[in-house]
């Protein structure tokens, strides 16, 4: 069994159809799903979806891009929804320098509320990060410095300077289909030094679908693609990952263990 820890199934392109979705994910064996929130007003969405479906988490969060039009958000609004049996982590959050739809101060404050209510709460911290890793390193260590959080890096694509600084801070790197990328090979590489006990597989659907199914919308099914080519790139069976990551994801996100 596979989990898609990172997909987004109240997006356009697998809401319309979600049941028939997670269907096709289920046939595909991928026996869980992380439903991501990226802003505040989709947040009872992403619960019912859970709440409907025994294999389904959620997460409550605001996305860096959308940090502006959440700049008064407060730690009491995410612990309160953070609160529901369904919710299991807390973001996704972060920083992204490459589109800056969100001014970078409020990034910053942003993420470091999530992070305090990640501490406060004990429930995983989603982590978005794009051309931002000096501050992202920056903000990780202060907080930590304050106590310990959990916490993960979804989808992947930064330095391998950049993976091996988080995973000496203790975070989890989760892989997304970017990694079967033909130009990919700086990726790869990180891919098969990251330790067996901190890794994770995504798809963060319905972006960035693996090959070979580039050019589609992105299903949770397609987290079994790339599991197929991180096993190959790493020397081992695509079961030995399932199990693994799987047991990866139970380990960071303890709540699910009893909310499923």
């Amino acid at each position: 069994m596979l989990i898609d820890s990172h997909c987004h199934l109240n997006y356009k392109g697998l809401v319309e159809d979600q049941d028939a979705v997670l269907a096709r994910a289920r046939a595909a064996g991928i026996g869980g799903f992380l439903n991501i929130s990226t802003r505040q007003s989709e947040w009872d969405a992403i619960i019912t979806t859970a709440v409907r479906n025994q294999d389904v988490w959620a997460t409550v969060g605001i996305h860096p891009h959308e940090a502006d039009d959440h700049a008064d958000l407060g730690e009491g609004v995410l612990l309160a929804a953070a609160a529901h049996p369904k919710v299991i982590g807390i973001g996704e959050t972060g920083l992204d320098y490459f589109y800056d739809h969100s001014d970078r101060a409020t990034q910053q404050a942003l993420f470091r509320t999530h992070i305090r209510v990640a501490r406060q709460t004990g429930l995983p911290l989603i982590i978005h990060t794009r051309d931002a890793e000096a501050d992202t390193i920056q903000i990780i260590e202060d907080e930590l410095a304050e106590g310990h959080f959990p916490a993960l890096i979804h989808c992947f694509t930064a330095s391998a300077a950049f993976g091996r600084r988080m995973l000496e801070l203790g975070l989890t790197i989760s892989l997304s289909g970017i990694v079967t990328f033909k130009n990919a090979q700086d990726l790869q590489a990180v891919a098969v030094d990251i330790p067996a006990d901190r890794l994770l597989v995504e798809t963060d659907s319905p972006f960035l679908a693996p090959v070979p199914h580039r050019g589609r919308v992105c299903e949770p099914a397609y987290t079994a693609d790339t599991a197929r080519f991180v096993a190959g790139l790493r020397g081992i069976t695509v079961e030995e990952l399932a199990d693994t990551t799987t047991a990866n994801f139970y380990n960071l996100f303890t709540k699910a263990r009893t909310h499923a």
